[in-house]
């Protein structure tokens, strides 16, 4: 059995959700099920790159380009909602989120450039992976998939091995995600600035579509000083960040899933979370919910987290509670369990 997936957002040199994913999903397949072959298949701009990241032994390296991955596979799966051929006898492919459809949070070119991809990738799949419930509904209705090709497997988080007691933290509230205007994170700001004084903000992330506009608004606050502005961060330096902060905070305004909740939740840190889009769904009771849309809603979320550490403490046992229902190994199985239903069944085309 041959089994072909695009690798190329695995060496995205400034990972996010998309490339975490695709790595889990690569080697963990690959090392579960030594008894398949793998073909790692990367676009041409990535394709030289590949060669300096070790493959599994059960797995080769393709070049992915004008609809060949290097030779027939009995199953190709499209790792990021972009497929460019069937000339695989079943395809699968994996859809993240559509906010460039439903929202404003992208160029004209790029949504007309997204959405022609996500549409035709809709109807060269047998089936498709969302990786969310908000995401599979987004998909039925956007692009008009049936539910009955659609199989929601969520992502997962690896356990930390070190979790840093509320009592241990610094007065710090930590954000995880591109700055840029779907994550919200000018409101974010003004939020902030109605905290009490001695607590910091922390922005980790790369910058994004309307970065100006939440830079122009950090210069401007008055609290400009207590907020600090990482940039793109490395592993280890994420590692840090989360043994040290006592709050986190993501009211972004649309997402597919949201990995950083998860491991927010996993280090033990409470969370603030929007409550919309997939976030109510992967943080459940365990995270506090706010109107993503109302400054003073996270406001006051923020206010209330800051002056309670009885109500940190809680937040953070549910959220380590919450974080184990989702592991890697769970979305690993459900993920080959979507290859085999293709595999020992019809094409559902």
């Amino acid at each position: 059995m041959i089994l072909a997936l695009d690798a190329t957002y695995s060496l995205d040199p400034e990972p996010s959700g998309v490339a975490v994913y695709s790595r889990e999903i690569l080697h963990g397949l690959a090392n579960a099920h030594p008894e398949a072959r793998f073909r790692f298949c990367y676009r041409p701009h990535r394709f030289l790159k590949s060669f300096a990241a070790p493959l599994p032994r059960n797995a080769l390296r393709s070049l992915l380009w004008k609809n060949s991955t290097g030779g027939r596979a009995d199953l190709f799966h499209a790792l990021n909602q972009r497929v460019d051929s069937n000339r695989h006898a079943r395809v699968v492919c994996t859809f993240h989120d559509l906010f460039v459809i439903s929202g404003e949070y992208s160029t004209p070119e790029f949504r007309a450039r997204f959405t022609a991809q996500a549409r035709e990738a809709a109807a060269r799949s047998d089936l498709i992976i969302a990786v969310s419930e908000f995401t599979a509904s987004q998909v039925h209705e956007l692009l008009g998939v049936p539910r009955a090709k659609i199989r929601v497997v969520h992502h997962g988080v690896h356990t930390p091995a070190e979790v840093v007691p509320a009592g241990d933290r610094a007065r710090t509230i930590l954000s995880v995600g591109a700055i840029q205007k779907r994550k919200n994170v000018t409101r974010l700001v003004k939020a902030f600035e109605k905290v009490g004084l001695g607590w910091k903000l922390v922005l980790a992330g790369s910058q994004g579509y309307g970065a100006d506009e939440v830079l122009a608004a950090i210069a401007a606050s008055p609290r400009t000083r207590d907020i600090e502005i990482t940039g793109f961060v490395t592993p280890e330096q994420l590692k840090q960040l989360w043994l040290r902060a006592a709050v986190f905070a993501f009211p972004s305004l649309d997402e597919g899933f949201g990995i950083p909740v998860l491991e927010a939740m996993a280090h033990g840190i409470p969370a603030l979370v929007s409550n919309c889009s997939a976030l109510p769904e992967v943080a459940g009771d365990a995270a506090m919910l706010v109107d993503p849309l109302s400054i003073e809603s996270i406001a006051s979320g923020l206010t209330r987290l800051t002056r309670d550490a009885e109500l940190r403490e809680e937040l953070a046992r549910r959220g380590r509670a919450r974080a184990e229902n989702f592991s890697w190994d769970q979305s690993l199985r459900k993920t080959w369990s979507v290859y085999g239903e293709l595999l020992d069944g019809p094409a559902q085309r």
